[in-house]
């Protein structure tokens, strides 16, 4: 895997600064996902960075569940998320935190800006808050509850705590300014009624802050320094400001935004990627075609593959989009040095070695990894039957055509020169069998006075165990499934653009060191690509199963060219 450094960014940057000034003397930063579905590429990138730099400015990182929206919040989300951390390779300063640790407290500074006369309660239904809003063109109007008393405001907020009114009847807004241009700060909502059981505070309420207004709160109780979200946060920052500048607490975070990940070929909606599996459209969350954190986790994709993948797509303001090969390919070189090699034959052919002589036809040992001596060596029998890869024979070899012919030679790779004598059909005229020789000259050394140049992955048949393997390829076919206008200038339904090949089953041949292979235990199969044993239905020795996690090579450019 390369050992590249993280690349130097505006944030770090703003950090670097903030140290060196005295602003800040620490960095402390926090990931706040909200438990409402599970994690996906766009959060490693998020991850990568919250908890990148904590690490690399001797800080530390806070994972806060941001738990204000009960009615989709589950715990098991709260536990993937906190696994799927993990297993990316960081860890957090002290328990997981939850936005309803703090709800005690956001309700007390509500109480203190409703004192202030800095918020109102308000009793506008969703439709007519929406027409007093106004929009980028025309400005908003005040609420006619706006100019209600502190003592009444004061007591129709306990009310509400209280549970006197139905649910969506009324809602704490601030006082700021329903002229300003950013809509953002035209009178915010900050509560609002909704009787849903909470995962972690049960019935205890039935009032709720809105996101903008906890989430700053949350991170200045938590003495967060610098404050990492994506761009789509940058309008909502004065918002941040205004609240931290109108309650009595000690700290202030500041709100840095950089640019989300736009990976081509799948989706990062939680609502989209909970209709793929509500729908049955995959197997799960963690079907390896998700680009899910457990997806990919079950591809075999590794956390130094992801890691690096984030490294290389940057930290930056302007747009990040990022072809699905830039991922395979930071996967495949954090796998190519990480990797042991073994062989594996996916689509059979048998070949018969005529002149094959129990006893003297001998076998080879081979590295499990060319430049990793410590990796060990494994024996690779020789057998009477062997089966190779179907398409590394050709009856009429295209121009360039390295592998096995008619009368051709080949090398089996870490064994014999073979070359085929006699091909054999069925009444269908399909090939089903090669009868081929054995140069008995050429275990371990190169034929005299010819030169063979192709080489072929195989296995004995006698010797070779089979395996479920899965071959996955991209969910979609089209770079931005869930932006594709129709003739009528509508979005078209993202489904429509599913991949149907993008999983195809085959029992395939692997050698017999794979029996006892753990769950989740990545290999490169010689000349295929990287696989991995699927980290649920693998059973050592009794069902191989295999996920084939990239190809050794980007074909998808070729095949779409």
């Amino acid at each position: 895997m390369s050992n590249e450094a993280p690349a130097s960014n505006f944030i770090r940057h703003i950090i670097e600064s903030d140290l060196a000034s005295g602003k800040r003397s620490e960095v402390v930063t926090r990931f706040p996902p909200e438990p409402n579905g599970y994690l996906h590429i766009g959060h490693v990138k998020a991850i990568n960075i919250n908890f990148g730099l904590a690490q690399d400015f001797q800080g530390n990182c806070n994972l806060r569940m941001d738990d204000t929206n009960p009615e989709k919040e589950e715990d098991e989300y709260v536990q993937a998320i906190q696994d799927d951390v993990k297993w990316l390779g960081f860890a957090w300063q002290g328990q997981t935190r939850f936005a309803s640790d703090y709800f005690q407290q956001l309700y007390d500074y509500a109480e203190e800006l409703i004192r202030a006369g800095k918020a109102f309660v308000c009793e506008l239904t969703p439709e007519q808050m929406r027409e007093y809003r106004g929009d980028f063109v025309k400005p908003g109007k005040d609420s006619p509850y706006r100019n209600r008393s502190v003592e009444e405001n004061l007591d129709l907020f306990r009310r509400m705590k209280a549970g006197e009114f139905p649910d969506g009847s009324r809602t704490l807004r601030l006082k700021i300014d329903m002229g300003s241009p950013n809509l953002n700060l035209r009178d915010p909502v900050i509560y609002r009624i909704k009787r849903a059981h909470h995962h972690r505070t049960g019935d205890d309420w039935c009032i709720y802050p809105m996101y903008d207004y906890t989430h700053c709160i949350s991170d200045a109780l938590e003495g967060i320094t610098h404050s990492l979200c994506s761009l789509e946060f940058e309008d909502h920052r004065p918002l941040y400001d205004w609240v931290l500048d109108n309650i009595t607490i000690p700290a202030h975070p500041q709100q840095i935004e950089f640019s989300r990940l736009e990976l081509l070929y799948t989706i990062t909606s939680k609502r989209k990627l909970m209709q793929l599996v509500r729908e049955g459209l995959v197997g799960g969350w963690d079907d390896p075609r998700m680009t899910t954190v457990s997806g990919m986790r079950r591809r075999g994709y590794s956390p130094e593959g992801l890691r690096l993948f984030a490294n290389r797509v940057g930290v930056s303001k302007s747009e990040n989009v990022v072809d699905f090969s830039v991922l395979e390919g930071a996967v495949r070189e954090a796998l190519e040095e990480a990797s042991p090699r073994i062989m594996a034959v996916l689509d059979p052919l048998k070949v018969t070695l005529t002149n094959y002589e129990e006893g003297r036809t001998g076998s080879r040992s081979a590295p499990f990894h060319p430049h990793h001596p410590e990796f060990g060596e494994r024996e690779v029998p020789i057998g009477p039957t062997l089966w190779i890869e179907r398409d590394d024979f050709a009856e009429v070899p295209p121009k360039g055509w390295q592998r096995l012919t008619p009368g051709g030679e080949v090398r089996l790779r870490y064994s014999y020169v073979i070359k085929c004598d006699e091909v054999v059909k069925d009444a269908d005229g399909k090939v089903i069998e090669l009868k081929c020789s054995i140069d008995p000259d050429t275990l371990g050394q190169n034929p005299v006075g010819r030169k063979v140049k192709g080489v072929i992955h195989w296995l004995s048949q006698a010797h070779a165990v089979p395996a479920e393997v899965r071959l996955y390829d991209r969910l979609f076919t089209v770079p931005r499934p869930d932006a594709v206008r129709g003739d009528d200038g509508e979005y078209l339904d993202f489904k429509q653009f599913l991949n149907p090949d993008s999983l195809t089953t085959v029992t395939a041949y692997v050698e017999s060191v794979a029996r006892e292979l753990p769950a989740e235990a990545r290999y490169q199969f010689e000349r295929l690509g990287y696989f991995v044993t699927d980290r649920h239905d693998h059973r050592p020795g009794e069902r191989l199963v295999f996920n084939r996690t990239v190809t050794l090579k980007d074909s998808w450019a070729k095949e779409q060219a």
